[in-house]
């Protein structure tokens, strides 16, 4: 089996309010409950890795906006776990990737529904929390997944990959590609949104490295995971900075629209375009010059380990402390780390020779 272990950026990931999952008692959350302050809440009792796996459970999934094609094929390998583990899956959540309120209220309707366990992919790291206390407090466990939340507000954050493998990774694939030289800009998703913003800082410090004392960041830009915006930001860091060299799009939304706009002008194939995409919706763009290689984890692996990890928790394997290991199925044994954080694995690189090996 492969043991994935969570690499020690955590803690910095949980500096800036990274998303994560905090294990909690039936009987409520309390000061006493949480491991240290600040970090993820740990259910009374120990953990029995040997338990049965419960069937019949009822896991919620709350997106950050659904009919995302993202977190559609994300859900979808939710459900898919989910149904071989024997139990039920439902998707609630916002049409919106801004509407903050809207994924309160259904975190609150899932609360009062029932449900044993949600899978949370949070707008805002704080805004969400004392609704999923109150829904922890009523025995109901939280996983975050794709973006935190503070790591008290749930038991444990299903992670796409360690934050700095990809903050690194983006800023390293972009400098080869504009051969370490130029202005580049990032365009991301919202201003609130953790999972970008984790990244974000560790791109900052990636460049701050020597090799690349020619490269300089003039923009971080927000396109609030729209279509439309992302290609009108797009447009505008192209005018406010004519010798841009290159974009890091860190979002599934931004970096299509981003390539779209590329494609039809003059700057294609000469400002530079990198960061996180689908094969799919990225396919042509590679394919047509105007994207070299960009990269991403498959959500559809990410959706399954949320899943196996909500019924982990919910049958009494893990509570959602440092160190606790569970069976994930044929994806195999899974180690939590620090602050409540499960790291999927390393993200994939694609390009023109091997893009058409994968199809999401």
């Amino acid at each position: 089996m492969r043991k994935s272990t969570l690499r020690r950026t955590c803690a910095a990931l949980a500096a800036v309010t990274s998303l994560a999952l905090a294990a909690t008692a039936c009987g409520g959350t309390t000061k006493k409950d949480v491991q240290n302050e600040g970090g993820p809440a740990a259910a009374a009792g120990e953990a029995d890795p040997n338990a049965a796996v419960k069937k019949g459970l009822t896991v919620g999934f709350l997106p950050k906006q659904v009919n995302n094609p993202y977190f559609t094929t994300a859900d979808k390998g939710g459900e898919k776990a989910l149904k071989e583990l024997g139990s039920g899956y439902k998707e609630v959540g916002p049409s919106s990737a801004t509407d903050t309120s809207g994924q309160v209220s259904y975190v609150n309707t899932l609360t009062q529904q029932q449900v044993d366990a949600m899978a949370v992919s949070a707008q805002d790291p704080g805004a969400l929390c004392t609704a999923l206390k109150q829904a922890m407090r009523n025995g109901v466990k939280v996983v975050t997944y794709d973006s935190d939340t503070k790591p008290d507000c749930r038991n444990a954050f299903v992670s796409q990959a360690s934050a700095e493998d990809l903050g690194r990774t983006e800023v390293q694939l972009l400098a080869e590609q504009i051969g370490y030289q130029g202005e580049i800009a990032i365009l991301s998703a919202a201003q609130t949104a953790t999972n970008q913003n984790t990244w974000i800082e560790f791109m900052k410090d990636e460049l701050k490295d020597p090799r690349y004392k020619d490269v300089k960041l003039v923009e971080v830009a927000y396109g609030n995971d729209d279509a439309q915006q992302s290609f009108q930001q797009t447009q505008g860091l192209l005018q406010e900075h004519p010798d841009l060299k290159g974009i890091i799009s860190p979002t599934t939304v931004g970096i299509k629209a981003a390539a779209q706009y590329l494609s039809g002008s003059k700057y294609k194939g000469k400002v530079k375009l990198t960061g996180l995409g689908t094969p799919n919706d990225m396919r042509k763009y590679v394919k047509n010059g105007t994207v070299e290689a960009f990269e991403l984890w498959d959500p559809a692996k990410l959706g399954e380990l949320a899943a196996r990890t909500a019924v982990a928790l919910a049958s009494g394997q893990i509570t959602g402390k440092e160190g606790e290991t569970f069976e994930a199925g044929a994806m195999g044994e899974y180690t939590i780390g620090e602050d409540g954080v499960i790291s999927l694995g390393k993200p994939t690189v694609f390009d023109a020779k091997n893009i058409d090996r994968f199809d999401f």
